[in-house]
This record gives C-alpha cells, structure tokens and sequence, in this order.
C-alpha cells in the first residue's frame, strides 16, 4: 500500500535546542587539521560564534525541501533514503541502478537502505536489524570525535602496558603516529598543559566535534597560551556563578602542531585514506586508497592564512587562487608515488614505490590499530556500516602521523581526480556492504567476496574463532533481509553485477572513470600487518 507523507509540524524553539544538543557529538566530521591566530581570545569567540550557526542547522528530521518530495514512489520496493547532498547523487545512482526507488519521508520504516549526513536517536530505534542497511553507527563518535579517538587510545595504551611483560605486542605506541594531546575540558589536563607551554612552541587547539576546520585556531606563543588561558578561566568562572542550567561550551584538545611537513613543491598537503565498516556482527572492516589534498599557496609556519594550515577542499575554497588552482588542490595516489620516488627516494634513502608499500602499510596499522581500540564500545547490530575518512601527514622525516578519523567524510566531486577517485569508493563500498549482509543472512561464509575490488580486506572477525562466546546479539527473531527484497510487480534488476552498475552509473555522471589510485596485487602482499591475531586478507580469505 502507497503511503501517502502527512503535513509535518513546525519545530518549536525548545525542540531544536533539544536536537543540537543531541547532535553535538554526531555530526559530520569531515575536519582540516589546524588555523592560525595571533589572538586566542577573538579566535575562541569566533569559533564559538561558528559553532553555533553550525548546530543551529542542524535538524533531527532531517527535513528535505519541500519542492522535491513528490507523494509517493513511482514503483514498488526495494525502498531508499538519502538525507543530505554530501554523497546523495551517487548514492541514488547506485540504488536506482539496482531497480530501488527513492522515498523521501524519514518516517517511514520500510526502506532497504538509510543514507543520513546527520544521526537521529529516532532513526536507530525504529532500525530493524537484520532487514535493513544504515549507514553510521549510531556511536561513532568513540573513534572519529577527536576526544573519543584519544580516550580510546589511551585506555588501549594503559592495557598494553600492562600486559607487554607477559605478550609480544606489536601495537605502535601512541606517540609513534599520534601527536601529543590534552584535553581542555579537564581541569588536570588543561593545567598540565599549560604548565607545560613555556617556550615557543606551536600548538593546535580543536573542538572535539567539528567539521571544515571550524572552530580550529593555533597557539604559537607563550602570550597566546596565557591568553587562552585567562579566557576559559573567566568562562568556568561565569558558569560557576550562574544559578541557571546551562550548556557547558564544547569540548576542545590541543595537540602539538607538526610544524615541519613534508611538502610536494613548497606546499603542505595530507593525504585522504578510507576505512570501511561493512558489517559489526561480525566486524569486516576493508581499507581503500583515496587522494592527496594540497594548498593552494606556498607552506609557511608562521602565516596567520587558515588557506595555507588546512587542506580539505571547503577551506581552500576560500583562497582568491583556488579558481585557478583547484584541480592542482587534489593528486592521485599514482602522482604523489611518482613524485616521492623522482624527488626523494635517492636522497631520503626510501626504497622504490615508498607510497604504495611502507606507507601504505603504516596507514594500514594504524588505522586498524585505532579501530582495535574503540571495537568494544561500538553499537553492533547487523545492517549498521559506515565509511571513515583518515587523514595523515607525513613530516621532514618522513614519519607518518594520523590527524584525525571522520565520519561521514566528504564525497563531494570538485575537482577531475575526485571524479574518478569517489565514486569507485561510494559504489563499491556499497557492493561490499550488501555481499556480506546477504551472506551473513544465509548462513555462508563471508570470504571469498566477489565484490572486492579496489579495498583491501583489513580485518575479518570470524565467529567461529570465537567459539561460543559471540560479541554481538542477533535479535531473537530470524532475519531475512525483506526490506531488501524486490516487491511484487517490482521492475527490479537486483541481481544486476556491481560492475555493471558503476560502468552505467559512470554514464550517467558523464565522465570516464578511471582506476582509483589503489595497491597493485603485488604491493598488496607486502602490506601484512604484525599486529598479533589480526590479518590481512585476500578476496579469497587466504591470507597475505
């Protein structure tokens, strides 16, 4: 039966606090990695100032203009939601492909697929596990919020310790690619802090949820530092005095600024990775190449130009040169390895194709190492997944640090090598996320996969490993996956192949698509983790 979406009620002013106050921690976290000030205290206010516009955005209905809900589908199921425009054309691409049709009332609860930029609580409790495919897991924000991150590091760090008397533990140390950090929302730590800062040294303060490299300034100075310092003081101290509930300011971190980048002809850059959680029960996570972001001017420590500190597209959007430069902002993975093996490999002692081998083994440790140590405070229930977008620099050193993990990183397609590069990790990370939901309804085993493609199997927690003593609670009842099932009278091609849906999908957005910037077969075999009981995989299950 149509469903037929009701007039919705205007949201009064208590109900949108409520909601910011519950998407404090949730929103997207497509982050730059630092700013610059010469005045803390302005800085801070603006950033709060920018923070505020930001929650007051944000919806929990995640409303859709009214000029494009018609009233209902044209066609019979399977059902798809997209909220949001980051990544929503080639999610709908890839879903209409596959003979779905697009619904827009978030109240609806039989849709296949939910695709949202912004978590809502009333999503996640009407979600029916083992019938549907949401994407972000509800709690997210334990490994890709930069306070959750460092606490989950942290505490992963402490166990370690412990137990490295009695364990041959190859986990990296924290301070071997996390830069060093405290939190400003802990009085111990804030005091540690700055006691610490009495030289000249540079430091970044970020909120701990952010987006776009809002909020973000730099601390290069000791008066700046004292500045700060007065300032959060006189703001605890107004809090204090107040005899009204109030909403504490958001949570920040300073971490030690790398100040000595590696730069690609005079400019900084980071490069982009991504990690993919295909499935929580059990856990299959994959790792796939993604792009190295540039600035458009030249690096320079001391310039208070935020264009020339960040590197996500959105802040160097803003510098008068990106018109110019925008498609030189972005390089493929093909042209970074080219270039460090042209510019650096003699002189810096790297062996041949550095990019694709040592590199890429470092992100691949470090980001399974960072998931290891949020695994056991994620939400898992089978039909969760979320794609996280990392991001790492790479200093004089050549040491590689990771700045930060994003949920819901940017999919937007500016420039020609985004083009190429996002859609082949939007579709096939879908394809990977229906072949092993499917097969984990049918009992079969989740290797080999015949969507595997570009991403690298990075992690597979195979339940029979586990012996009877299951991380995760399937729902009593048995999961069928019906959401996900064509309906009677359904024009479906559901059993079309992925191939065939990126090759009509790459039509449709007018563009070749070229390969993604990925490991050859043979630089995949040397990127095997030494991490103990984790392995790296091949599309077969054998290992690497």
């Amino acid at each position: 039966m149509a469903f037929v979406p009701t007039k919705r009620k205007k949201k009064t002013k208590s109900m949108m606090q409520g909601s910011n106050q519950q998407q404090a921690g949730s929103l997207s976290a497509d982050r730059g990695e630092s700013s610059t000030s010469t005045n803390s205290a302005v800085e801070l206010d603006k950033a709060k100032s920018n923070e505020k516009r930001t929650h007051s955005k944000a919806c929990p209905q995640e409303k859709q203009p009214e000029e494009e809900i018609p009233k209902v589908p044209m066609g019979a199921g399977p059902y798809f939601y997209i909220s949001g425009s980051n990544g929503a054309g080639l999610v709908s691409i890839y879903c209409q492909n596959r003979g779905w049709q697009r619904i827009y009332d978030n109240r609806r609860e039989d849709y296949a697929l939910k695709w949202c930029e912004i978590k809502c609580q009333e999503t996640y409790y009407h979600f029916k596990e083992g019938e549907q495919l949401l994407y972000q897991i509800p709690n997210n924000r334990v490994l890709t919020s930069k306070i959750g991150l460092l606490c989950c590091l942290r505490e992963q760090e402490r166990v370690m310790k412990k137990i490295s008397r009695s364990s041959n533990s190859k986990l990296l140390k924290m301070a071997e690619f996390f830069p060093e950090s405290f939190r400003l929302d802990l009085k111990d730590e804030r005091n540690a802090f700055f006691e610490l800062c009495k030289e000249e040294q540079i430091w970044i303060c970020k909120p701990s949820c952010s987006n776009q490299g809002r909020g973000i300034f730099l601390l290069k100075n000791p008066a700046a530092v004292n500045t700060l310092q007065a300032k959060l003081q006189s703001s605890e101290e107004h809090l204090l005095n107040k005899r009204v509930p109030y909403k504490a300011p958001q949570a920040r971190i300073v971490q030690r600024y790398i100040h000595q980048p590696l730069l690609l002809e005079g400019k900084k850059f980071d490069v982009r990775s991504y990690l993919l959680i295909a499935c929580t029960a059990p856990y299959v996570l994959f790792f796939a190449q993604g792009y190295v972001r540039l600035t458009c001017g030249n690096y320079d420590a001391a310039s208070d130009d935020l264009t020339i500190h960040l590197t996500n597209q959105h802040m160097q959007k803003k510098n008068s040169l990106y018109s110019q430069l925008k498609d030189e902002t972005v390089w493929r993975m093909e042209h970074f390895n080219s270039y460090v093996n042209e510019k650096f490999r003699k002189n810096s002692g790297l062996p041949q194709d550095w990019v694709f081998t040592v590199f890429t083994k470092r992100m691949q440790q470090i980001m399974l190492q960072c998931f290891l140590a949020a695994k056991h405070k994620l939400d898992r229930k089978l039909g969760y997944f979320d794609l996280i977008g990392c991001d790492f620099l790479i200093d004089e050193n050549f040491k590689v640090w990771l700045l930060e993990m994003n949920a819901n990183p940017a999919l937007h397609t500016d420039c020609k090598v985004l083009k190429d590069v996002i859609p082949t990790v939007v579709y096939e990370s879908l394809d990977l996320v229906l072949e092993v939901f499917n097969k984990r309804l049918k009992g079969q085993s989740v290797l080999p996969l015949k969507t595997l493609c570009h991403f690298v199997l990075l992690y597979h927690e195979d339940a029979a490993d586990l012996g009877q003593k299951q991380p995760w609670k399937l729902r009593a009842a048995p999961c069928t996956g019906r959401f996900l099932q064509p309906q009677p009278g359904s024009t479906s091609r559901f059993g079309q192949s992925p191939a065939k849906v990126r090759e009509n999908s790459a039509k449709k957005l007018g563009g070749s698509r070229k390969k993604v910037a990925l490991l050859s077969r043979k630089n995949r075999q040397q990127t095997v983790l030494t991490i103990p009981h984790v392995q790296l995989f091949d599309r077969h299950g054998k290992t690497l």
